[in-house]
């Protein structure tokens, strides 16, 4: 995988990796689906099974386009996590609805349990933030954690995120973050 990173972080720690999620990533995905932190993450419904409920992971990953694309994130070659990167004014879908354009939706999430807390979140979303960054049209990058997930709220506000109000995505109440390219410059 192309892309690596290291924070302020001992230089015993592992390196995350990135790099384009393939057909075969689809199993991997699928079973990341039945994750019950995964499902927590991403459903207030307490009987979910999955977390991307209805997803087909392997039409997922064969229309992924420059509008649309999943990034497996790795460390010493194990997956222990995925990135997906979206322009939401041209997604296909209109998740986003009616959005301004130059933005990049970035959703991460940490695959096996036992990869949790061990500071690759951070890791796999500064890697995302600096490729959305990359391109000089960005202007800034939206998030739409779970309203209820007190955790990802502080996780997105460490990396600089701004709350910017409460929406409905389907069934799931939101609260969107907005990080600008000015303040994450600012950070370097």
């Amino acid at each position: 995988y192309p892309e690596t990173m290291s924070l302020s972080r001992p230089t015993s720690a592992p390196d995350v990796r990135r790099g384009p999620a393939v057909a075969a990533d689809a199993a991997l995905l699928a079973a990341w689906d039945r994750e019950p932190h995964v499902i927590r993450a991403t459903t207030d419904d307490p009987d979910a099974a999955r977390a991307f409920d209805g997803t087909d992971w392997s039409e997922e990953l064969a229309a992924q386009s420059e509008v649309f694309r999943y990034d497996i994130a790795e460390v010493d070659g194990r997956p222990v996590g995925a990135l997906l990167t979206i322009d939401p004014a041209r997604e296909p879908n209109h998740y986003w609805g009616d959005i301004e354009p130059d933005l990049r939706a970035v959703d991460i999430w940490i695959g096996p349990a036992d990869a949790l807390g061990r500071g690759y979140g951070s890791r796999m979303m500064t890697l995302a933030i600096d490729a959305c960054f990359a391109a000089p049209e960005v202007k800034a990058i939206v998030i739409d954690p779970l309203a209820s997930n007190q955790d990802a709220h502080r996780f997105y506000r460490r990396l600089g995120f701004e709350p910017v109000g409460r929406r409905r995505f389907g069934p799931d109440d939101c609260l969107v973050h907005r990080l600008e390219r000015a303040p994450w410059e600012a950070r370097a």
